[in-house]
């Protein structure tokens, strides 16, 4: 089913680099004043009444765009998704008006216990049937259209019967939803599992997708071979700029947001990697375009 009508009229995202804002930097971004065009937080972590966490992202909120990126929603679950999980985020949504809602191609949740981490699914129908119902629930609790993000993989299911993109690709095509591209998760990904991110990308509808991510990885050796592990703690390397630019060739210029989540750098070392997304951006997109852009996510969100 498609989206329903948007319950809000929030300040659109604009076609512009972003940041992953995490409390430790929040008093610090309000004291420089704000400077960058849009931020994404975790809502998970202003689930409350009231108190100073969530005045602080309120007061982000009146003078930066805020996106929404949620981790607990568990897609993925069999079981369907927490009623009272929902419609606390949908208050939060209310209260704050995001400019865009994401979430993850995952599972977290089993018999009501939640857990610590973000889990893989395999790609068969059944899954694809188990997501396509979720996706329903929350954009009918929500009230608007949520963007769903490929995740980071170390393994493939034996019984994946459907191939990860055209997985996605459906799954817009069902739901109504967009996509949120991680290039950071599509890397490590394609050299993890050996596939081609370009073949990846051509099975991705272009417009579906209305936001991307960049991140650090790390590398690791298990049982005597590499792997890459997406861990949000370092610079983005310049495979996943490459990679970045790739994509925005293909589909044309989106926010671009860097996440930066463990061994924290300050606050102007995130605006750096911020700077770099932006100078991507800046290199595909003429100032004339900007306002018709920023209309399209705005119409898309």
């Amino acid at each position: 089913m498609a989206a329903a009508a948007p319950s809000t009229l929030p300040r659109p995202v604009p076609v512009a680099a972003g940041i992953g804002l995490r409390e430790p930097h929040r008093e610090a971004f309000v004291a420089a004043g704000c400077p960058i065009p849009w931020v994404e937080i975790h809502p998970e972590n202003y689930l409350v009444p009231g108190g100073p966490r969530l005045a602080g992202i309120l007061r982000v909120r009146r003078d930066t765009v805020v996106s929404c990126h949620g981790v607990g929603l568990s897609l993925g679950s069999a079981g369907g998704l927490d009623p009272d999980h929902l419609m606390r985020l949908r208050g939060l949504y209310d209260r704050l008006e995001p400019g865009l809602i994401s979430e993850h191609l995952s599972w977290s949740v089993t018999d009501a216990t939640y857990l610590n981490d973000l889990l893989p699914l395999p790609y068969t129908e059944d899954s694809l049937d188990r997501v396509r119902r979720n996706i329903d629930h929350a954009q009918d609790a929500f009230g608007r259209r949520i963007l769903v993000e490929n995740p980071a993989a170390c393994l493939a299911f034996a019984d994946s019967a459907i191939p990860e993109a055209e997985f996605l690709a459906e799954l817009a095509a069902r739901t109504g939803c967009g996509l949120l591209l991680d290039v950071n998760n599509l890397y490590v990904s394609s050299v993890n599992l050996g596939f081609d991110p370009s073949a990846w990308l051509d099975a991705i509808p272009a417009e579906a997708v209305g936001e991307l991510h960049l991140a650090g990885h790390a590398r690791v050796t298990v049982g005597g071979e590499e792997l890459l592990i997406d861990d949000h703690g370092s610079t983005v390397g310049e495979p996943v700029m490459a990679l970045c630019a790739e994509v925005l060739d293909r589909i044309g210029p989106r926010p671009v947001l860097v996440e930066w989540d463990n061994d924290l750098p300050p606050l102007d070392g995130l605006l750096a990697e911020a700077g770099r997304a932006q100078r991507l951006l800046d290199a595909r997109m003429r100032p004339v375009e900007m306002p018709a852009r920023i209309a399209e996510v705005h119409r898309a969100g």
